[in-house]
C-alpha cells in the first residue's frame, strides 16, 4: 500500500542533500513521522497546508517501512500509518509536486 507524506520545498530540499530526514518540525515535536494514506491525504493537506503552495507529495510503500511503520488512531478516529524511524531517499517510490488551483491541492490521478 502507497502512503504519503507532505513537505514543504525547503524540508523536501533538505531531505534531498542529506538522504535521510527525521520529518518536519511537527514530526519531531511528535516523535515520530506522520503519513497518509490516499484517502487521507487531502484532508491532511487541508488541515495543516491550507494555502500553502511550493509542497511536495511523497510515496513511500508501508510494507517497504517494516516494523517501524505503526498504525495509530488520530483525527476521526482513522488509523494512520506514522514512523518512528529516520525516513531514506531509498524508501521514496516517488515525489510530485502538489500544486494549488483555486484554493485546493490538486493530487495526481494515479494515487493508490
Amino acid at each position: 500500500m502507497l502512503i504519503y507524506k507532505i513537505f514543504h520545498a525547503d524540508e523536501w530540499a533538505a531531505f534531498q542533500a542529506s538522504g535521510e530526514t527525521q520529518g518536519a518540525p511537527i514530526d519531531l515535536q511528535d516523535g515520530f513521522i506522520h503519513f497518509s494514506t490516499a484517502t487521507q491525504a487531502a484532508e491532511t493537506a487541508a488541515k495543516h497546508f491550507a494555502g500553502i503552495d511550493g509542497l511536495m507529495l511523497l510515496a513511500c510503500d508501508s510494507d517497504a517501512l517494516g516494523d517501524a511503520l505503526k498504525w495509530e488512531v488520530s483525527r476521526n478516529d482513522d488509523l494512520f500509518p506514522h514512523l518512528f524511524a529516520m525516513l531514506q531517499m531509498t524508501d521514496v517510490l516517488w515525489a510530485k509536486p502538489l500544486p494549488i488551483k483555486d484554493g485546493i491541492h490538486q493530487f495526481p490521478q494515479d494515487m493508490a
